[in-house]
């Protein structure tokens, strides 16, 4: 009844023991799945820029057959590195779609980092090669730290990891958190570190291609995160030509991510890939690329699992939210 409806508030700390990586992959691969079937719509992206440097997005979509609807208001905020905090902010909404009432707001930091991670992870999953080895990353920051661990969970034959700053030293804390799972150490040459390379990762603020297309050699894979805004890059000019483009939305992509630079580069959404309307049909020497602009049925889905868990487990604040 109108009058004993209730809202759940999911702050950070709430979410630590609702995010589990495995059932967060599966859940991003679902969003995937139903964004392949259209069974999940997409709506249009907010993006904009903000005065003193900021981003701020509003992404959101829905489920009609499973009762699902909602949006995360999220983006950039570099004075935040000043206050201690992330810069990256994000907040989930959760919406009854019958009546428009809110059902759960949630700290959407922990789940946008996740998410994306499991993007990536399926990314790797089915484009890149089997028997990689050797993987660099650019950025080291929450995204490059849970892409890096995702790809260690998945790809066992991963070995070595090399990781490249924007100011070319070291992150001891970076990496300690991979010490004894990989030989992790810092990279001075960008070429080379990509050059070395079965897969490449870049997650950074995206504000300039941070290698040579002429540094991946046949058969790289590369996994491009930090393009989400129209006007920021990180892949070189000319190189997407020569790939085989992967996207999570072809439209949000060329809007938004690294196809913005070469729209006319056919592309494959991963959830076609996932539901078999296409197919990766890897070669050995094909340059793969997906190209990660991050879908609202991610959040959606995801946050949907975390919200069912605090339900049924207690967890989080309940309060009265009347209509």
């Amino acid at each position: 009844m109108p009058n004993e409806a209730r809202l759940i508030l999911l702050d950070r700390d709430s979410l630590a023991s609702l995010l589990q990586p495995d059932e967060v992959l599966e859940a991003v691969r679902e969003a995937f799945r139903l964004h392949s079937r259209r069974a999940g719509r997409v709506f249009p992206v907010v993006r904009e820029a903000l005065p003193g440097g900021g981003v701020f997005g509003i992404k959101s979509g829905d489920v009609p057959d499973e009762a699902l609807l909602g949006f995360k208001a999220a983006g950039f905020w570099p004075a935040n590195r000043a206050l201690g905090g992330e810069p990256h902010q994000a907040t989930i909404v959760l919406i009854d779609p019958k009546t428009g009432r809110p059902q759960g707001v949630i700290d959407g930091n922990a789940i946008t980092t996740l998410r994306t991670g499991a993007a990536g992870a399926l990314g790797l999953q089915l484009l890149a090669r089997p028997d990689s080895t050797s993987a660099c990353v650019f950025g080291t920051g929450v995204q490059a730290g849970i892409q890096v661990d995702y790809a260690l969970r998945l790809l066992p034959g991963l070995r070595t990891v090399r990781y490249l700053t924007h100011d070319g030293l070291r992150r001891p804390a970076f990496e300690a958190r991979f010490e004894g799972r990989c030989d992790i150490a810092l990279a001075t040459d960008a070429n080379a570190a990509v050059e070395a390379s079965d897969i490449v990762i870049t997650a950074t603020p995206g504000k300039a291609a941070l290698f040579d297309a002429a540094a991946v050699r046949p058969g790289t894979h590369l996994n491009a995160v930090g393009a989400d805004t129209r006007g920021k890059r990180e892949l070189p000019e000319g190189l997407l030509p020569r790939c085989r483009l992967f996207v999570d939305d072809q439209l949000q992509a060329r809007q938004i991510g690294e196809a913005q630079w070469s729209p006319d580069t056919a592309c494959t959404e991963i959830g076609d890939v996932l539901t078999g309307t296409a197919a990766a049909c890897r070669q050995p020497q094909d340059i793969t690329v997906f190209d990660m602009t991050g879908l609202a049925l991610q959040d959606l889905t995801v946050a949907r699992l975390v919200l069912q868990g605090a339900v049924a487990r207690g967890i989080g604040t309940s309060i009265a939210w009347p209509w």
